[in-house]
């Protein structure tokens, strides 16, 4: 397998993220932005109303992309994740502390959510080297379908600290994969980022998969 001849910077701090890219061979650079989600959510929604769930995460996303990509020195296309669960209508990214992870599984078990996960891309290679200054973005969405937990097993597993540390305050490919008992749509949108979602968004600025892609590591 020829080496990537595509470098991607990944605008996340999210280990599982990393992990699902290196996982088919893609290696990135990770810079994590400083953006405030709270003030840049209030900020869009005072310009143009309730957003909804899937345009949060995707309006995040593109926050994260943007800012990394206007400091950056090297020649890269650059990714912005940000996931939120839909539950009720309500969009949740990552509990504030235990008492709202505590209460959220409380709402959650037995029932179904929608994990969405907003991709956003910018094309910041020069233009010797095939850049074309494109910044394109997409949402993907999976159903998530809940296991009916106890109370004691909702204590349990928030005393982990996994909850705290993801959006939804859950897992699939850690501690909480026990609490999922089923996925419609792209799993690995779950954990963080969609895989085939990335591809399409590469294609659209003429960067092929194996462009990016190479073996994975051993």
């Amino acid at each position: 397998m020829p080496t990537p001849r595509v470098h991607l910077v990944l605008a996340s701090a999210s280990p599982a993220r990393r992990a699902t890219l290196r996982a088919v061979g893609i290696d990135p650079t990770v810079i994590v932005s400083d953006i405030d989600e709270t003030i840049a959510v209030a900020d869009a929604e005072s310009r143009h109303g309730r957003l909804e769930s899937a345009d949060v995460a995707l309006l995040l996303a593109r926050a994260k992309c943007e800012a990394v990509a206007t400091d950056l020195t090297t020649s890269a296309v650059v990714l912005g994740c940000d996931s939120v669960l839909e539950l009720d209508g309500e969009a949740h990214g990552k509990p504030r502390g235990a008492a709202e992870a505590t209460d959220r599984w409380r709402r959650m078990r037995g029932r179904a959510g929608t994990l969405h996960t907003g991709h956003w891309l910018r094309d910041e290679r020069p233009a010797d080297e095939g850049g074309t200054g494109a910044t394109l973005g997409a949402t993907a969405s999976t159903t998530v379908h809940f296991a009916r937990l106890t109370d004691d097993e909702i204590d349990a597993y928030v005393a982990t600290g996994e909850p705290l540390r993801v959006a939804g305050a859950f897992t699939v490919d850690g501690l909480g994969g026990a609490f999922v008992e089923g996925i419609e749509g792209d799993h690995h949108n779950v954990v963080g980022l969609s895989l085939p979602l990335l591809r399409e968004l590469l294609r659209e600025v003429g960067i092929g998969w194996f462009d990016v892609a190479g073996m994975p590591p051993r």
